[in-house]
Parts: structure tokens; C-alpha cells; sequence
């Protein structure tokens, strides 16, 4: 393995920026100071100018891998998240088959030990019948349990209400939830189906997945974990009115329950549905242009805790559908950091929190052993961003293997210089480098 020395850097860490020097041995950061000898290091990189931040920690992807592998597999995807400055990532359950017993959900940490280039974990997928399995779940080296409170695939919508109860008083794993109310979303499909037939147009997407299913099945959520004092994370908060529910007066470690937002929700509105139609369908909807504002701000103040993309690949040809019939979901990990950074340059978001939301509060969340700063001692995830290059998103530099954005045609205004993942250099300057695997992430106990 290389030792590596970047002079220069300017380190987006702990809520400071510092120009610092970091060396990279062995896997881990091991010294960080104001001026490295550079002594026996293979390589040496002058970062001058640019910035260091801890790579990025996606709690929520879907990397399509087993059964869906026309769409995504763990390979293209994560090759596609160290393009954007993802260093470790979480994937879902709801692959084919569903990841619903621990042998189902070993062979997914199989796939990804042969083939993933980030660190990586798996959520334990629940579903109305499974809880035995559920409870098997090590809590050292799985990352939580899934439960999925509005549509999703096979056996996996959770809707029984004492099996909400089991999962919620017997699970000791942190609990992420998509939250939608499914009785509320049925009624409201037939609704317009009565209105439209099967031409119903995109822009009900949001009115059928409302705000009001959003926030029953959130409320919900919150009301068990409550009631039984379990770890909530719910996933992709999408209603201004959801953010309501959550607390910032107390700090990250001491909270039992906490929120995500996703690039998409911070990014888009309705107003976009016309321009990008089915290209921004997503579980749940973009929402309103002061839905996504109040769900930003929620995040300036620590009501919303981490940030993800929920990066969901489809095939372009399925995404071309009509309405019922093109799949929820789309490409989000190349380009997340970069669109936090262009909230940077609008002056909507400091690099510091950018950091925070993205990297530290995810370890702090998950409990992860030894990721999410830059430490010594810590394993050597990062990534080097130039504020001043331009990045212009082309159908040819989309590494995702569904091979559309719906940022293409988008000029960001900073661009990814380096990823690195455990030490090893991942991605440089437009390249791949295919250095070996990341590692199984693990957790405190």
C-alpha cells in the first residue's frame, strides 16, 4: 500500500478549515500537522489551494445488486460514489430477492467484498412476518434495520400495526424508516385515476404522494419510538411540515430520533416537474419550492441531521414511461457533494456544515468505529475538491450505470479532484482507479 502526503491542504474538519499537511499510511491517517517531512512517502500531492474534506457517508443507496443488475450493481455504483466524494455508503434491502433473513443479507456483504470500491454496509430489511430474523441482526457489523411504512417491493411495506409495535419495542439496531401512508396514497391514485385514466400527468406525482402521507406515517413512526424508546432515523424528510417533529436542543449523541434530507429535496421543486418529468419522480415526491426551503433551513438548524442522496438508479427506457408506469427513483451519488458545493458559492451552506451533515454526523449517527473525520488514527477516507474548476455533467462522464443524470446539461461550479478510500487512491482528475476494495464498515456496541 502507498503512503501518501498531501502539503497544502486547506482541511474542512471539526468545524474549522486549516491549512494542514496529511499523511496517509497503512490505511489510516497517521499524522496530521502544519508541515510533514516527506521522507520515505511514495507520493507526494501539493494540494494548495484546494480542500480536504472527509470523504462523504451515504446512509442511503440503492445499489440494485442482486436481481435488479440491469439497472445498477455494487460495482458501477460505487465506482459512480467515489467519482462524487462518497467514501462509504449504506444500501437497502428491497434488492430481489429482498434482503429479509441473514443469509440473504450476507450474500449482498459478499457481493460488495469481491467488488465495491467504497466501504460499504447493508441494512436488514423488515417485513410483516420476519421478526426472528430481524432480531439475529448483529449490531456490530449491520448498519440498522429497514422498515418500509409506505409502497416499496414484494413483502416488504410494513403496514401491521403490531408489527410495527414488535419491530419498534424488541429492535435494539437503529430503526430508518421511509415513511408514506399507503391508505392515503391509494386513495388518492384513484382519485385521479378517475380524473385522468392512466394518463395522469407528472405534476400530481406530489398531490398523490402528499404532504398528508408523508406526515402520517412520520408522525407515526416518531409516536413508536417514542412510546417504546427505540433509535428512529427516518429517511428522505420531504414536507416543510415533517420537520416539525424533530428536536434540535439536545446534541447528536444523546438523540434517539433523527431525520435525513436528500440532495433532490434540497435541490428541486414542483416547478421542475416540467422540464425533467419522470427524471425527478422520486419516494417520496419533490414537493413544494417551500417545502424544500423549510427542509433546508431544518438542516441549518439541526433539526435534520444528515444528508443523502437515496440514489436509486432506473433504465432510461424505464424511466420514459407514463406516469404509473415509470419507476420512482434516479442517480444521485456522483454529484451530491457537488451540488452541496454549489449551495456553498449561493452562500446557502458553509463548507464547515457541508462536512457536518455529510461526514462527521453520519458516524456519529450510525456509531461508526473510526470513519467521518479527519483523525489520526482514523481510516484515511477522503476527498480533495477544487472550488474553481468548473464541472459540466455529460451524458459521457455519468459513471452511474443507468447512464443518465438529472443533473446532465448542469455546470457546477467546483469540481472533484481525488477520492480516497483507506488510504488508497480511488479517483483522480476524471479517472477511476480501480486500487482494490473498501472494507466492511463496523459499528460501536
Amino acid at each position: 500500500m502507498k503512503t501518501i502526503l498531501i502539503v497544502n491542504a486547506n482541511i474542512v474538519n471539526d468545524g474549522r478549515i486549516q491549512q494542514l499537511d496529511v499523511l496517509m499510511k497503512n490505511g489510516r491517517f497517521e499524522k496530521i500537522a502544519s508541515s510533514i517531512n516527506a521522507d520515505e512517502v511514495d507520493e507526494v500531492i501539493d494540494a494548495n489551494g484546494k480542500y480536504l474534506f472527509p470523504g462523504l457517508i451515504d446512509d442511503q443507496v440503492h445499489f440494485r445488486e442482486p436481481g435488479l443488475t440491469h439497472k445498477a450493481n455494487i460495482f458501477t455504483e460505487s465506482r459512480a460514489a467515489v467519482a462524487g466524494g462518497i467514501t462509504s455508503f449504506m444500501e437497502m434491502p428491497n434488492t430481489v430477492p429482498n434482503a429479509l433473513t441473514q443469509e440473504l443479507l450476507e450474500d449482498k456483504y459478499q457481493i460488495a467484498a469481491k467488488s465495491s470500491i467504497a466501504n460499504y454496509s447493508f441494512f436488514m430489511g423488515a417485513s410483516n412476518d420476519n421478526i426472528e430474523e430481524v432480531l439475529k441482526t448483529d449490531p456490530r457489523t449491520v448498519c440498522g434495520v429497514k422498515v418500509f411504512m409506505g409502497s416499496s417491493t414484494g413483502n416488504m411495506l410494513v403496514d401491521n400495526e403490531q408489527t410495527l409495535n414488535n419491530i419498534f419495542s424488541k429492535v435494539p439496531m437503529l430503526i430508518a424508516t421511509h415513511c408514506e401512508d399507503e391508505a392515503t396514497i391509494r386513495a388518492n391514485t384513484e382519485k385521479f385515476k378517475k380524473e385522468y385514466g392512466e394518463d395522469v400527468p407528472i405534476e400530481m406525482h406530489p398531490i398523490i404522494r402528499s404532504e398528508e402521507a408523508c406526515y402520517l406515517s412520520s408522525s407515526l413512526a416518531v409516536k413508536l419510538a417514542k412510546e417504546h424508546g427505540s433509535r428512529l432515523h427516518v429517511l428522505h424528510i420531504s414536507t416543510g411540515k415533517e420537520t416539525e417533529l424533530f428536536d434540535n436542543s439536545i446534541p447528536l449523541e444523546q438523540k434517539k430520533i433523527t431525520a435525513e434530507a436528500c440532495i433532490h429535496h434540497l435541490w428541486f421543486s414542483d416547478a421542475d416537474y416540467k422540464e425533467k418529468g419522470t427524471f425527478i419522480k422520486w419516494n417520496p415526491a419533490v414537493k413544494t419550492a417551500q417545502d424544500r426551503d423549510t427542509i433546508f433551513q431544518a438542516l441549518l438548524d439541526d433539526k435534520i441531521d444528515v444528508i443523502a442522496t437515496d440514489h436509486a438508479p432506473h433504465t432510461l427506457e424505464e424511466k420514459q414511461n407514463k406516469y404509473f408506469s415509470a419507476p420512482s427513483g434516479g442517480p444521485l451519488a456522483q454529484h451530491s457533494l457537488l451540488a452541496l458545493l454549489d449551495f456553498y458559492k449561493q452562500g446557502k451552506i458553509s463548507l464547515e456544515k457541508i462536512a457536518q451533515k455529510a461526514s462527521h454526523n453520519v458516524a456519529i449517527l450510525f456509531r461508526i468505529e473510526d470513519r467521518g473525520y479527519i483523525r489520526e488514527g482514523y481510516h484515511a477516507d477522503c476527498v480533495l475538491v477544487d472550488l474553481e474548476k468548473e464541472y459540466a455533467v455529460t451524458k459521457e462522464n455519468i459513471l452511474a450505470k443507468c447512464g443518465w443524470s438529472p443533473f446532465e446539461g448542469h455546470t457546477f461550479q467546483s469540481s472533484i479532484e481525488s477520492t480516497f478510500v483507506n488510504g488508497k487512491k480511488v479517483y483522480d482528475n476524471g479517472k477511476i482507479i480501480e486500487a482494490g476494495v473498501g472494507e466492511r464498515m463496523l459499528f460501536k456496541v
